[in-house]
């Protein structure tokens, strides 16, 4: 039988089942039954993701979906703006890239689509 963990928010020891989600009934918290398995799991790579959920790897090219402000200065970095060789990167942003006009910039994922 698969013994149900205690509550990872609250340590309480009432969790169930419900669906696939554990659920916690004194603080009200919900988790992936799956997610408990893989939750230790440091040591693996993270995904990047763009905002129509393919996968991005350092050196894809990519294409803005909105106009952006680039902090610091009056430019915008317009919609189909398309930026080529990125660099994926952990930090307040995913992608490091230098775009013609403008120079080194910090995108977020959610923001661009894989050309």
């Amino acid at each position: 039988m698969n013994e149900i963990p205690n509550c990872p928010k609250c340590n309480c020891d009432f969790v169930y089942e419900d669906g696939n989600m554990y659920v916690c009934p004194e603080c009200a918290y919900e988790w992936l039954i799956e997610s408990d398995e893989t939750a230790g799991d440091d040591n693996a790579p993270k995904v990047f993701k763009d905002a129509n959920g393919n996968i991005l790897n350092d050196g894809d090219t990519v294409t803005v979906l909105k106009d952006l402000k680039v902090k610091g200065t009056s430019k915008v970095l317009k919609v189909g703006v398309k930026v080529k060789n990125i660099r994926l990167v952990d930090g307040d942003h995913d992608i490091d890239c230098r775009v013609e006009g403008i120079g080194a910039i910090g995108l977020k994922t959610k923001f661009v689509k894989k050309a």
